[in-house]
Parts: structure tokens; sequence; C-alpha cells
């Protein structure tokens, strides 16, 4: 009987032990880590990895942005340059040979058989 005392004695300060030490997650839960030496220490060294963390996750979405402006330029560059092809195409259709000697008979003019020739004058030093 006195070994089954000792026994339940034993098992009494192991439990007790257990009881007045609480786990990791209920000192999580009800904020006691917070209140230790440790975290006291080091409370500037943790507010700033929290600032970088905070920058970290800016920076993530400063960086969506921007590829989404990229993209959004990029589609708006390759229309206008689309456009300017199209328009492109389309002024040297206008402007070719034959269309503007067709426009000249209109108004009853002849094409020149000659070279256009371009008189420049110097200035003379005084």
């Amino acid at each position: 009987m006195a070994e089954d005392k000792n026994i339940s004695k034993g098992q009494n300060k192991k439990t007790d032990k257990k009881s007045k030490e609480p786990n990791a997650l209920t000192q999580i839960l009800n904020g006691e880590f917070l209140t230790k030496a440790f975290v006291l220490n080091n409370l500037t060294y943790i507010f700033f990895i929290l600032l970088l963390l905070i920058i970290f996750v800016a920076k993530g979405y400063y960086v969506k942005q921007l590829s989404d402006d990229i993209r959004t330029n990029q589609t708006e560059l390759d229309q206008n340059t689309a456009d300017y092809i199209e328009l492109k195409t389309k002024f040297e259709e206008e402007t070719r040979r034959y269309k503007l000697v067709e426009k000249l008979k209109e108004r009853e003019l002849k094409e020149s058989q000659n070279a256009t020739k371009v008189i420049r004058v110097s200035k003379s030093k005084k």
C-alpha cells in the first residue's frame, strides 16, 4: 500500500507540473509569451522583422501593378503600330504614280518628262 501511495504521489507531481506549465499553444493564445524576458529584450528586432515583412508584401503588390501597366502599355503600343502600318500602306497606295497621273488627267495636266531641277542661290560674301 505504501508503494501505491508513492506511485500515486509521483504521478500527482508529474500531473501537477504539466498543469502548472501551460503548453505553447495556450501561451500564444493567452499572450503569455509576450511577457517573457526573451521577447521583451528582442522587441526592437521583432518590430524590424515585421517592418521587413510589410515592405516585402507591399513590394509584391507594386510589382504586380507594374507588370499590369507594362502589359497594358504593350498592347496599346502594338495597336498604335498596327494603325501606323495600316495608314502608311494606305498613303503609299494613294500616292502611287499611276494614280497621280490619273488625277493630273482630270485637271488636264501632263506629267513632266524632264527631271526636276533644284536651283540654289548661294549667299555672296560682302
